[in-house]
């Protein structure tokens, strides 16, 4: 990894938006038919020769069965006018996700999920038992687990299971958000609070720099839960709004005089004043680049940039973690 010094200078987020023009799209929503199988083909990708690579193929089997599931998700009760009303008056998310009520078919869609992935998993997998495990969970159990997850609350939280709850709740409001858009159109807004989902409230695991059209160099905010992605400038830090101290981390010495296409896909971007980071995938230097597969194939910049002093801001909801060892221990749980 790079020292926590100044490693490269970008455009100031007032050059950036000046050459971009003022046409920028402030809030992409996720494809239902892309989002999960595009991430699980990444996560296949990242894992060849991976240390972690019984850790990601089973994550990769967690979202083909997310994918497969959203093309069949039962309809749920929906925002109503009144709750769009009040969401744009307030500028709050419409769905924000500590205080949605959960319908309960998102647990029938879980345990559905789990029996996929079930079916994929070898005989004498060590993972099968974690899977059967929170698919024989009470309901009241996955409730309080899920109520925890999205508060962020550690304290009684099964790490362990995490991961595979998370999933459901993914699969949840995902379908929540696309079902929300083709029944009432576009009613999502963006927040006051630029550091989390305009439309579920959630953290961000990543952000990622697109390319094409109006995009071409913007940054978004990839949300944990729902997929959808907000406009951030570049060179902010995405805890603090501070635009000074901003520096980047990466598990590679970077060349200044390198084209960007050959600097590093992944880079951990570090703020001196609230002393939090947050990872940002380049598309323009790995066009196949997907901000959850590449966090998770990344979790060894997370400990170095910690070890430098840096708390993360935002979460990965398919590895939760405290401590330097716990990619080991998600691996011992894989595959």
């Amino acid at each position: 990894m790079t020292d926590t010094k100044p490693t490269r200078q970008i455009n100031t987020p007032e050059a950036i938006q000046l050459r971009s023009g003022l046409d920028i799209p402030q809030l992409l929503l996720p494809d239902p038919a892309r989002v999960f199988a595009d991430r699980a083909l990444r996560l296949r990708q990242q894992a060849a020769g991976h240390a972690m690579r019984d850790y990601l193929m089973l994550m990769a089997v967690v979202c083909e069965a997310q994918h497969q599931r959203l093309r069949h998700y039962p309809a749920v009760p929906l925002p109503t006018p009144a709750q769009i009303g009040t969401a744009t008056a307030e500028g709050t998310p419409l769905l924000a996700c500590e205080h949605w009520p959960r319908a309960p078919e998102w647990r029938t869609e879980l345990r559905a999920l789990l029996a996929l992935v079930l079916d994929q998993l070898p005989a004498d997998s060590p993972a099968r038992a974690g899977v059967q495990g929170v698919a024989a969970l009470p309901d009241e159990a996955l409730e309080q687990q899920a109520s925890r997850l999205l508060a962020g609350i550690t304290l009684g939280l099964d790490l362990a299971a995490a991961p595979l709850i998370a999933a459901g709740l993914q699969l949840y409001f995902t379908h929540l958000v696309a079902a929300t858009r083709a029944a009432s159109g576009e009613v999502f807004t963006m927040a006051e609070n630029a550091t989390r989902c305009p439309c579920c409230a959630s953290p961000a695991t990543a952000s990622i720099t697109r390319l094409g059209g109006a995009q071409e160099g913007q940054r978004y905010l990839y949300c944990a839960l729902c997929s959808s992605q907000w406009h951030m400038n570049r060179v902010q830090c995405t805890h603090c709004l501070a635009t000074q101290g901003i520096h980047y981390q990466s598990l590679q010495p970077i060349d200044q005089d390198q084209p960007a296409a050959t600097k590093p896909a992944v880079e951990a971007e570090t703020c001196d004043a609230c002393h939090h980071y947050l990872k940002v995938v380049h598309l323009e230097s790995d066009v196949h680049g997907e901000p959850v597969a590449d966090d998770l194939a990344t979790v060894t910049l997370d400990l170095l940039v910690s070890d430098a002093g840096f708390e993360r801001h935002g979460v990965n909801l398919l590895l939760l973690f405290g401590d330097a060892d716990a990619a080991l221990e998600a691996e011992a749980g894989a595959p």
